[in-house]
């Protein structure tokens, strides 16, 4: 797995959006894997999603479980898009949550406090 250089992702990610990303990690069909930054994760957050920053990503590659989906989230849904491009060259179930954490709010759904996102 290459590390993020930033540019374009492979294409062909499978996209989901928030609601049903939330349905499937509630029955226990998938996790959540938040790419983004220490000070965005901060803000608020998807209570007992995984956190690795994209630019940490292939070094932790061995932190991830791989028996059940991941469900990629970064701000907006572009960090994320390539994390799990890079996730499923590695062989992972990895799709893309798109609109990301602003997708998320927007949707009403619960995240940690202060429950800011830029």
């Amino acid at each position: 797995m290459e590390a993020y250089a930033g540019g374009n992702p492979p294409g062909g990610v499978p996209q989901v959006d928030p609601g049903t990303a939330y349905e499937h990690w509630q029955r226990g069909e998938a996790d959540f894997l938040d790419v983004r930054e220490p000070s965005e994760w901060a803000l608020g957050h998807i209570e007992g999603a995984l956190w690795i920053p994209l630019g940490q990503l292939a070094a932790r590659r061995g932190e991830l479980d791989g028996k059940k989906r991941l469900v990629c989230v970064c701000r907006s849904g572009h960090r994320s898009n390539y994390a799990a491009a890079l996730l499923r060259q590695a062989g992972i179930d990895a799709v893309n949550m798109k609109g990301g954490m602003r997708g998320w709010k927007a949707s009403a759904l619960p995240i940690t406090p202060p429950g800011i996102v830029g």
